[in-house]
């Protein structure tokens, strides 16, 4: 009898396996000091490596014998256990949009509503939401892929992009009262629309998301008005849309174009608060004379102030905004879509 073929594991398996062996409490501990980015790993290995062989365990918790002679982890109902451990990490708003990344034909299953919304066609979603009241309308974007809920806005009437970006950016707590009767009001027009999850929805990040893969035609009209609604909200807006990491998004021409315009210690100071790969994009677009300087002057200058980082930062994102208002900075494909 040929002997079954063991179970190759990555890193993340065996930290998967770790975790699924620990008490919940102890498990949702550890997940709850993750990174989204970390979490969202984790739990998709956690969901997809099926049933683990006692090897495999000695394997990713070598030393530890004893858990081994129990004969392995049972795959039933994994993903409901994932599901419950999140929870408890890091509270059920997170859990819901992770699981619909990691396991979505899972979460199809318990929420048939909200998958068959995801397969929709952005342009049919715009058409169901034409008539709906733009806080309706906000509440249903934030439960979207950042993409699929720009291309449905891009959908709606212009009219109506200044009010339901206003409401993404300042929608807060929502009840599960309030989504039952959003519910109901679509029901009539969508065989189903999603389940009744209690949400804590928008904020000025998921409105400058949208804006961000929207035209650049829409932030052009939509942000003066909303300027004129709110201010300080515009401002935050804009702040969040072009940060200094947008900027790792320049070819090396463009990097170049930014670079004439930017003084040297505001460079210094700027790059003192990235890691050495990634001030690799800005020596690029230099010669080799200047690049070396600017690495001797960046070690010889020692430690500064994280504001002070921050501030030079600032101050070449104002520089590149400046400059692709002028035509002279393109980032990304040259189309008006950027960032």
């Amino acid at each position: 009898m040929t002997a079954p073929t063991p179970q190759l594991l990555g890193g993340t398996d065996k930290a998967a396996i770790m975790v699924m062996l620990l008490a919940e409490e102890d498990a949702s501990k550890i997940l709850g000091q993750l990174t989204p980015d970390e979490l969202r790993q984790l739990a998709g290995t956690m969901c997809a490596i099926g049933e683990v062989e006692p090897q495999a365990i000695a394997d990713a918790i070598a030393g530890f014998s004893r858990s081994t002679e129990s004969g392995g982890i049972s795959g039933h109902g994994r993903v409901d256990n994932v599901r419950r451990l999140l929870n408890d990490a890091v509270g059920e708003v997170k859990t819901d949009n992770l699981m619909r990344q990691v396991a979505p034909e899972a979460e199809e299953e318990s929420l048939p509503a909200l998958g068959l919304l995801r397969w929709l066609d952005p342009k049919i979603i715009g058409e169901i939401l034409a008539d709906e009241h733009p806080q309706a309308i906000a509440v249903l974007l934030l439960q979207l892929d950042t993409d699929v809920a720009a291309a449905a806005l891009a959908a709606l009437p212009e009219d109506m992009h200044t009010s339901v970006l206003h409401r993404v950016a300042r929608l807060g707590p929502v009840s599960r009262q309030a989504i039952e009767i959003l519910e109901q009001t679509l029901n009539s027009k969508i065989e189903k629309l999603h389940g009744t999850i209690p949400l804590t929805m928008g904020g000025i990040r998921h409105a400058a998301e949208i804006i961000n893969r929207s035209h650049r035609s829409l932030e052009k009209r939509v942000l003066p008005k909303i300027g004129k609604i709110d201010k300080k909200l515009a401002k935050e807006l804009e702040n969040e849309m072009f940060k200094f990491e947008h900027l790792f998004a320049l070819d090396t021409k463009m990097t170049g174009v930014l670079l004439r315009e930017v003084e040297s210690d505001t460079l210094i100071l700027a790059l003192k608060g990235l890691e050495e790969e990634q001030r690799d994009q800005f020596y690029g677009a230099m010669s080799s004379r200047a690049a070396d300087g600017l690495r001797d002057e960046i070690e010889m200058g020692g430690r500064v102030k994280k504001a002070d980082v921050e501030t030079a930062q600032k101050e070449i994102v104002a520089i590149a905004k400046r400059l692709i208002a002028e035509g002279e900075l393109v980032i990304g494909e040259g189309d008006e879509d950027y960032v």
